[in-house]
């Protein structure tokens, strides 16, 4: 069940540490130019707890040209108004002005990785709303916070030689030596099941996240900045970060770490130094 989200001139400090899920019910309420460096909002923000450093990064990523595309105009977000209600988002404080009240929404880039391309974002971003533009998600079940997957740096580096011989679909909790040699990596069970799902296609980019769509990218594949995570039998298991790859070609690049199987024979690792 839904309430609406009331709300009033006092601030609420106890808020934004709660992590209160809200959902996004009206795209119109979104204010384009916020200014999270008036006195207001910067009371709104100390009240509910927030460190100077979330403070900063709010009012850094709150302005459009830190939103994904499908957020950046009138018609896009018109156009995915369905769609934003599936944002996994977080009420952080609410403040008052004499233009009327706003509610400051965080939306972690963790959280979002199920959205469309065009609604997603490598980094957290921040929204501000008019009153009447988020709603309170009331009964939400507590659940363990998603694994940002297994760390990726000191892993050697490799080359996709062929691309064609990725197994998009494969499933590594099929498969008890895959998950053996991701133990021996010493790899949390959060991390497992983070590398499980994103290793299947369709928790890849949605330029890759099919063959149709895939196979006249394949030759970008080499392009790819890639790192061994683990090897068993004749298969190599690649991870794919996103930090290194923030300029591969649209429709390939990664919003989140990303797994790929591959015939041992398609890559080559280099030894680490």
């Amino acid at each position: 069940m839904f309430r609406s989200l009331l709300l009033s001139i006092v601030l609420l400090p106890f808020i934004g540490t709660a992590q209160t899920p809200v959902r996004i019910v009206d795209p119109t309420m979104l204010v384009l130019k916020p200014d999270l460096g008036n006195t207001a909002a910067q009371a709104g923000m100390q009240a509910a707890g927030l460190n100077s450093e979330v403070m900063a990064k709010a009012q850094h990523n709150s302005t459009e040209d830190h939103w994904p595309i499908g957020l950046r105009t009138d018609s896009a977000r018109m156009a995915n108004r369905a769609a934003l209600a599936n944002y996994t988002a977080y009420l952080m404080c609410e403040y008052a002005t004499d233009e009327g009240a706003f509610v400051l929404v965080s939306l972690p880039a963790i959280g979002n990785f199920h959205m469309p391309d065009d609604l997603r974002s490598v980094e957290d971003i921040h929204l501000v709303f008019r009153s009447g533009g988020v709603e309170v998600i009331d009964n939400i079940p507590a659940k363990a916070r998603a694994s940002k997957g297994p760390a990726w740096r000191g892993l050697p580096s490799a080359q996709i030689l062929k691309a064609d011989d990725v197994f998009a679909t494969y499933d590594l909790s099929d498969d008890p030596e895959a998950l053996v040699a991701l133990e021996k990596q010493g790899l949390s069970k959060a991390e497992i099941e983070a590398v499980i799902f994103r290793s299947h296609e369709r928790n890849w980019p949605d330029g890759i996240d099919s063959f149709q769509d895939r196979y006249p990218k394949l030759a970008l594949f080499k392009k790819y900045k890639a790192y061994r995570l683990a090897h068993w039998g004749d298969k190599e298991l690649l991870v794919i970060p996103v930090e290194a790859n923030r300029k591969a070609p649209l429709g390939i690049r990664p919003y989140l770490d990303i797994y790929m199987v591959f015939s041992a024979t398609a890559v080559k690792v280099k030894a680490k130094k």
